[in-house]
């Protein structure tokens, strides 16, 4: 059959590659203690999982693309809480499937020939922006700039032509975080030129420093600014697909017209188990501090074996400067870490870390890494 010529043209999602090299190991017998891929496997706290469970009904309704008005409103109170921020939960708040998918389809809503990323990155933005036909405009993030877009680099020219400009802070993979005056000028150029400033703020409650992450909803005027957040790692919750996207009104009008088209809400009991989840902070910190055990356990083994950690202190991540041939020792030890090339060309010469395993499993690791290297 005849397929999209975008989809033939891309290759492999990165992290099918990496699972390739683990399914060839696990055949070979070897046990597997994997850093690469970002899933949570904490377990999603009780209360959470009991008022999942209450909720279900036993008729199950399709939900509707702007969601309960008590989840926006859930949603409303914790940003003003997190952030001193002010949203309307009826006009600038709308419930998403975790935050991929409504990353992903964004650029199909948007005018524009362009869409700015950053490079290492989530590559969703970017094949996202490709399949809505869209050129894609990379911003190299490198230690020496603190991992920080020089939003300079871009000509005002491609600017005016640019239907989305995406940030990630804290950053996947380099763990950065963002001051407010990044935020600020690239709201400003998005108000100047009419694009829309994404900002993906999944690890927004993942942090090990003193500095707490900021947010582009703390720019004041909101226009062309919109944040996408999710459950998933703040609440441990990957699986059940619970999250939002706030901001300037009139995009929030036109994504409530626009989803029902590619896709749903979540369901209704989905939406109360978030509506618990957004109103409990004791969880979260519980989930940094068995985080940040974990990051004690192996950063100073890494740090022996060569590694240079050169990232910032957020999101369950480690960005590390990696020795040559350490990564292919460690895959063949059953050590599993990402390497940075899958995140983009920027990022060769360096590994993510993802502090995923249980706490038992990482010191498991730390003994291999110390055997191996």
């Amino acid at each position: 059959m005849r397929l999209s010529p975008v989809f033939s043209g891309l290759d492999a999602y990165p992290f099918l590659r990496l699972n390739d090299a683990k399914r060839r190991l696990t055949a070979r017998g070897v046990d597997l203690i994997d850093f690469g891929v970002g899933e949570p496997r904490e377990e999603t706290p009780a209360f959470i999982r009991e008022t999942l469970a209450a909720a279900i009904s036993p008729r199950a309704g399709y939900p509707l693309a702007e969601g309960l008005p008590e989840y926006r409103a859930s949603v409303s109170a914790w940003i003003h809480r997190r952030f001193g921020a002010s949203v309307d939960p009826a006009t600038q708040v709308i419930p998403t499937l975790g935050s991929k998918e409504a990353i992903f389809h964004l650029a199909q809503l948007l005018a524009g020939d362009h869409v700015v990323v950053t490079s290492p990155g989530y590559p969703v933005a970017a094949r996202g922006a490709l399949f809505a036909g869209k050129g894609v405009v990379e911003l190299p993030l490198v230690a020496e700039h603190g991992f920080l877009p020089d939003l300079d680099a871009v000509p005002e020219a491609v600017w005016a032509r640019t239907a989305i400009l995406w940030l990630n802070y804290p950053n996947n993979p380099t763990a950065a975080t963002a001051p407010p005056e990044l935020y600020a000028r690239a709201a400003a150029l998005a108000r100047r030129h009419d694009f829309v400033l994404a900002s993906d703020e999944a690890y927004s409650e993942l942090y090990f420093g003193d500095d707490v992450p900021g947010s582009a909803l703390q720019c004041g005027d909101l226009a062309n600014v919109a944040v996408f957040n999710t459950l998933s790692k703040r609440s441990s919750m990957p699986g059940l697909r619970c999250g939002f996207v706030a901001g300037d009104a009139q995009l929030i009008s036109a994504l409530k017209a626009y989803r029902p088209n590619v896709g749903v809400a979540p369901q209704e009991h989905v939406q109360r188990a978030g509506i618990a989840a957004w109103g409990d902070e004791d969880h979260v910190r519980a989930t940094r501090e068995i985080y940040r055990a974990k990051r004690d356990v192996l950063l100073p083994v890494l740090m022996d074996a060569g590694f240079e950690p050169v990232g910032g202190d957020a999101t369950f991540f480690v960005w590390l400067r990696a020795p040559d041939g350490a990564l292919e020792a460690l895959l063949e030890a059953g050590v599993v870490l990402a390497p940075g090339e899958i995140f983009g060309p920027v990022g060769r010469g360096y590994a993510r870390l993802a502090l995923v395993p249980t706490l038992e499993q990482c010191h498991a690791a730390a003994a291999r890494i110390v055997a191996t290297l």
